[in-house]
């Protein structure tokens, strides 16, 4: 129950902010504010979960912060706000936490937490400069096991990068460099979990990495995103962020949850490449051999792992024409064969099983020695240098995080499938990796996110918010439900926006467009009658599902469309906003055609976009092997594939595309959907019906 000082320092903080800002409180956020307080401080954990559909223009950020932050401090727990892009996560952290925390009157401290790879390793750093000055740079191998052979402009970079880190101007956070780091060059930069030595390394109090994890442990509130809460999830929690059970979870932009999940559990293994990996490894050990050989505890270990990938090898060597087979006779131009229920057959079963057996007793051999080098880091008495340690041990790093890849494949093949669980999707492909290299990918992946956010995330934590503008799917939670295991004991609430929609935005279907599955007429409609759509003097955002379909539109507008036109692909996303917003600044006219990316999470206010066109009804792309194997399921129990699963994500793709056109409480516009389905096809008005009640034109 929500203790009557708690209420009080939420109400008195929402009127300074109010007040700091000469605003008036919005019905929707005082809703959201006080639903989540009440759900965070209920007695019973099975329903401290809400679950907030937030309209654009609610104030979400502050209605979360506002609730989520006393309650968090009267329990001694930690806030983690994880968001689904980078942008907002700047937002977060330079802008609105401060905002709000500074008008309140609060004293909260937050941190920013990011992945290991997004900070620079200042030992591979050194590393790095002394293989240039050497001029020995060639011997050099890092993680991908590519010779290390910069450039005279990467050398630059790289000497730049030390005297900034050194003389305090950068803090070694990639993001924070005021210029773009070419990815090669990061690579060599950077180590993962199993490449560094930690405590032992003789950087480690001027890490960057373990800095920035350093403010953790005094923080009220960490803003992160959702692929680091998931990372730390497969490390059994508490691993990165602190224990779930100790944490209020905030996800925001709530709609990506499930699918980052599902891609996050998948695995993947490339045969030819892991050969080809496993095949350097006698080569590595052998130069490492004359540098230990005072040390019999590590020279006797190394052939034993020689011999362990050479046994990998041979079972990989088995594989390649146990799935060739499937890949023979296929007449798909994806060139992929998924295998039906998730089921692989008990040959591969079989296989998979000796895979999985032999590369889970290969690393732990490879980990006893990692172990044994890192003790060796910190004995003044080794025979070894410390440069040589350090190298192999960074060497014996990266062997165990690619077979941590391998065995999370094989070991998800071995399995049974049972008639009662979700299956997985498992699938193999041909891979073109250039060159007339030719390779087979081998994927297994969970269909739904279900059980594994239910076990080990809603039933860990202390509390959580699920929040976004766009949760339900033609009406109701239900697809959010079955994406995320959200269970039934949740609070579900959707407030509305500050938006007068049927007052300031009209939604229009052309009742001369075509059917989005009418293809060549579709496309001749939208190439013929899009220059008349265009709004003068500002804005217009045009939305397609289909890259083909929209190159082709491209392709054949006139040349003075195509001049005030910018296509994506043609520049970066970023690149193509600015130019835009420049355009319509000078007081021209501005056309952006984009794809999904451009559908969610572009802001584009005022005159900035005064006109929406979308193409056609956001349906799946129906080759997508995930999306067939969750069909595939839906079907098997006695579902309606289309109904079930297409119709209800075509809505909320829908929502999201609509969402573009108002950003605040001034703008106005209008939505146009060039597709017939939604007056002809009895789905039409579920969609429509699904839509912010905008004034029609139809």
């Amino acid at each position: 129950m929500l203790d009557d000082s708690i209420k009080e320092t939420i109400q008195q903080g929402y009127r300074q902010f109010l007040k700091s800002r000469d605003l008036n409180p919005r019905q929707g956020q005082k809703q959201m504010v006080a639903a989540i307080a009440n759900s965070l401080s209920n007695d019973d954990a099975d329903k401290r979960l809400a679950v907030i559909e937030a309209g654009t223009g609610t104030g979400k950020t502050v209605g979360y912060l506002l609730s989520a932050l006393p309650i968090a401090r009267s329990l001694d727990k930690t806030v983690v706000i994880a968001t689904g892009t980078i942008a907002l996560q700047e937002q977060l952290i330079l802008k609105d936490i401060p905002d709000l925390l500074d008008a309140c009157g609060w004293d909260h401290q937050v941190a920013l937490v990011k992945g290991r790879g997004r900070y620079i390793c200042n030992l591979r750093l050194e590393q790095c400069l002394d293989a240039i000055k050497s001029k020995e740079a060639g011997l050099f191998l890092f993680e991908d096991e590519l010779q290390f052979n910069p450039n005279d402009k990467s050398e630059d970079l790289f000497q730049e990068l030390s005297e900034s880190l050194e003389d305090g101007s950068w803090d070694g956070d990639r993001d924070a460099w005021d210029s773009r780091i070419p990815d090669a060059d990061w690579r060599a930069l950077t180590v993962d979990h199993r490449q560094c030595s930690g405590r032992r390394c003789q950087f480690v109090d001027q890490c960057p990495f373990f800095k920035a994890r350093g403010e953790l442990e005094e923080a009220a509130c960490i803003v992160a995103n959702h692929d680091l809460v998931m990372a730390d999830l497969a490390l059994g929690g508490g691993a990165i962020l602190p224990p779930a059970e100790d944490c209020i979870f905030i996800f925001d932009e709530g709609h990506r949850l499930g699918e980052t999940a599902i891609k996050h559990f998948g695995a993947q293994c490339r045969i030819n490449n892991t050969v080809n990996w496993l095949e350097r490894i006698p080569k590595q050990l052998k130069g490492q051999t004359p540098l230990f050989e005072k040390e019999t505890t590590i020279t006797e270990m190394l052939p034993r792992i020689e011999n362990g990938a050479k046994e990998i090898m041979d079972l990989l060597a088995v594989a390649y024409p146990l799935f060739q087979v499937y890949l023979d006779n296929i007449e798909d131009d994806r060139q992929l064969y998924r295998f039906p229920q998730g089921d692989v057959g008990e040959a591969i079963r079989d296989l998979a099983q000796n895979i999985s057996s032999l590369t889970s007793r290969w690393m732990g051999r490879t980990e006893v020695l990692r172990d044994t080098l890192n003790e060796a880091l910190s004995d003044r008495d080794y025979s070894v240098p410390i440069p040589d340690i350090e190298l192999f041990y960074q060497q014996v790093g990266s062997w165990l995080t690619k077979s941590e890849g391998l065995l999370a494949l094989w070991d998800r093949l071995k399995q049974q499938p049972v008639n009662e669980d979700i299956p997985l999707a498992c699938w193999v492909r041909i891979d073109d990796t250039g060159a007339g290299n030719i390779d087979i990918a081998i994927n297994a992946s969970p269909i739904q996110a279900t059980d594994i956010l239910r076990e080990q995330l809603w039933g860990c934590c202390y509390g959580a918010v699920i929040t976004s503008a766009t949760l339900r799917s033609l009406g109701t939670f239900n697809t959010l439900k079955r994406e995320t295991g959200i269970p039934d004991s949740a609070q579900f609430l959707s407030v509305a926006g500050a938006f007068d929609y049927a007052n300031v935005a009209n939604l229009c279907v052309p009742n001369d467009c075509f059917e989005g599955n009418s293809i060549d007429q579709h496309t001749d409609y939208i190439a013929d009658n899009l220059a008349t759509m265009v709004e003068k003097k500002a804005g217009t955002l045009v939305l397609f599902s289909s890259k083909r379909q929209m190159d082709e539109v491209y392709d054949r507008l006139e040349t003075d469309l195509q001049n005030i036109s910018l296509v994506q692909g043609k520049y970066s996303n970023r690149e193509m906003v600015r130019l835009h917003k420049e355009r319509v600044d000078q007081g021209k006219t501005s056309v952006l055609i984009g794809l999904a990316s451009f559908a969610e999470g572009v802001d584009l206010p005022g005159d900035y976009c005064k006109h929406v066109i979308i193409a056609k009804l956001p349906f799946m792309v129906p080759d997508d092997p995930l999306h067939e194997a969750l069909s595939e399921w839906i079907e098997d129990k006695g579902g309606n594939s289309f109904f079930d699963i297409a119709l209800p994500i075509a809505s909320l793709r829908l929502i999201q595309a609509c969402g573009r056109l108002l950003r605040t409480e001034k703008d106005t516009g209008t939505v146009s959907i060039l597709d017939k389905r939604l007056l002809t096809k009895r789905y039409g008005g579920q969609l429509l019906d699904a839509l912010p009640p905008f004034r029609r034109q139809f």
